[in-house]
């Protein structure tokens, strides 16, 4: 078993204060044969051989298969190496065998299973949180500052520093912070009215090398007063080496006191615990809402649950819009989807953001439901970011993005996801036959409701034709094998409504080649193409090939 991060660190935290700590339901007690009063000695990660022992910690069964068909032997290895408890994945689709549970009481250890939202990250967190929280709470000061959360803390500070206190976490957001008096320079009571630290100042602070000291510094950092810029003090704080964020004392109308470097070395670690809490909540929060967004979409689980979970009334308009990532012509990392992921943040802060592999999806709120122009000016938004700077081609942009139907409620969600989905199949489609001449890379469902209609249709029909047989099928499989000059043909021909100039010009031909080509089809196949039922099939055939 490899080590976590907290195997070797100070404190011992209980499984009881663990549960009781866990407000988001990361865990859920299954077992405890010993009572939930023993202590649990760190965290062991995956597997790294028997030889060693697990001394009271808790195991994260990380690389078991889905269907957990060997948890009991997990299970019985970790309580022979002297483990607390086992951690196992809970999933719907995979419920926990019986077998598991009766081998965790034969073998006296306790059984949690992991909530299928979390992923092992969240359990890690919350177990460093916990026994963050523990040890804090255990020591002989500072456990009415604790109880009373990072506002108390900066409170406290601020009387020992004699200046304000702010605490930030690592991307600048204010976190907490003491009363702001009469003479707060402009610096501060523009974080604190916007929550977070200006762009500007956080552009400053690293050219001036103090984030880069701030970020690898153990000690508080002394930054003189600077014009209208109070003297300042500034420490991080750190969980065995781990920033989390930072704690910045500034001189409020007079001097910081003596003792406030050391009352803010003090604060930062009475912080860690909160900042740690903050990170947990975040996380989970995120992955929450991640999880139900993803099940409202795919129409798995509740609806209402889904919707309560995103915070949105079921009674409310919306549509969703994805943003399709070509994967055969950018393979890899794309930063590109990350930043249509921040725009739509920061453009539309009540809309919902899934983002999967190779695309996002976002559920939009709007305001009325036969209205479709919020939907496709998002798309139109997105198609321009993906597109790049100015100057640069259309092509060079890899994504299709798809505005699905807008629907009256939130539980209808999954229809416009599917339209979506399905508009982004209609833009492939048409690029692939040359019907719009330059690619076209957003669009609405009703800008190509035909093609999704055709292509819908021709779904049904694929199973017909392929159990099928006749001279269609004779002439479709020979041609293909042959290359398939035939049958592009006759997508040319059926594609320009039997215009025969103007095929042969889409095929690079000579007409009369073409013209060739049709009599072919007529001798060797016995095909009159006259006949409205043989033209019929043969768009059919000729469409299912992929040939038109």
């Amino acid at each position: 078993m490899t080590p976590g991060t907290d195997r070797d660190g100070p404190g011992l935290v209980t499984l009881r204060q663990i549960l009781a700590h866990d407000d988001e339901g990361v865990l859920r007690l299954l077992v405890a044969p010993a009572g939930q009063d023993l202590a649990v000695h760190g965290v062991i990660i995956g597997d790294e051989g028997p030889a060693r022992t697990h001394e009271g910690g808790i195991v994260l069964a990380t690389g078991l298969a889905p269907g957990l068909a060997d948890a009991s032997v997990v299970v019985r290895e970790a309580a022979r190496r002297g483990a607390a408890a086992v951690v196992l994945r809970e999933s719907p689709a995979a419920p926990l065998p019986d077998d598991v549970l009766a081998a965790a009481g034969e073998c006296g250890i306790a059984l949690l299973g992991r909530a299928e939202w979390a992923d092992w990250g969240d359990t890690i967190a919350l177990l460093r949180s916990a026994t963050s929280f523990a040890s804090a709470g255990l020591g002989p000061t500072g456990t009415a500052v604790i109880g009373g959360g990072l506002a108390a803390l900066a409170a406290a500070t601020a009387r020992r520093c004699q200046g304000s206190i702010t605490v930030e976490d690592t991307q600048f957001r204010v976190l907490a912070h003491s009363a702001t008096g009469p003479e707060a320079d402009t610096v501060r009571r523009s974080t604190i009215l916007g929550g977070r630290v200006p762009e500007q100042r956080v552009a400053e602070l690293r050219r001036s090398g103090l984030l880069r000291a701030l970020w690898t510094s153990q000690d508080v950092i002394h930054r003189p007063a600077d014009g209208d810029s109070p003297e300042r003090l500034v420490v991080a704080v750190r969980n065995h080496g781990e920033v989390l964020g930072s704690l910045w004392a500034a001189a409020d109308g007079q001097g910081l006191s003596p003792e406030a470097a050391q009352a803010l070395r003090r604060a930062a670690v009475l912080a860690v615990p909160h900042l740690l809490r903050h990170r947990l909540d975040e996380g989970g929060a995120a992955r929450r809402e991640a999880q139900a967004l993803r099940g409202l979409l795919h129409g798995s689980g509740d609806r209402r649950t889904h919707l309560w979970s995103l915070g949105m009334a079921p009674g409310t308009p919306c549509a969703v819009v994805v943003a399709v990532r070509d994967t055969a012509e950018a393979p890899g990392p794309d930063r590109t989807l990350d930043a249509l992921v921040a725009q739509v943040s920061a453009t539309r802060p009540t809309a919902r953001i899934l983002r999967e592999e190779h695309r996002i999806a976002v559920l939009l709120p709007v305001r009325d439901a036969g209205d479709p122009r919020e939907a496709t000016a998002l798309a139109r938004e997105l198609d321009a970011s993906a597109a790049g700077p100015a100057g640069a081609s259309p092509d060079d942009a890899p994504f299709r993005i798809g505005a699905g139907r807008t629907v009256a409620s939130g539980l209808d969600a999954p229809l416009s996801y599917a339209t979506a989905l399905e508009v982004v199949r209609a833009l492939r489609d048409r690029e692939a036959r040359g019907c719009d001449g330059h690619p076209v890379r957003y669009a609405g469902f009703d800008e190509v409701g035909p093609t999704i209609h055709a292509l819908r249709m021709l779904d049904a029909v694929r199973p017909v034709w392929e159990s099928g047989e006749g001279p269609v099928h004779e002439l479709i499989r020979a041609d293909l094998a042959a290359g398939g000059d035939l049958v592009r043909s006759l997508g040319a021909c059926l594609a320009t409504g039997g215009d025969i100039p103007a095929a042969a010009r889409r095929l690079l031909l000579h007409p009369n080649t073409l013209r060739y080509r049709l009599r072919r089809a007529r001798e060797r196949h016995g095909l009159d193409l006259d006949d409205p039922d043989v033209r019929l099939v043969l768009a059919m055939a000729v469409r299912l090939a992929g040939a038109v």
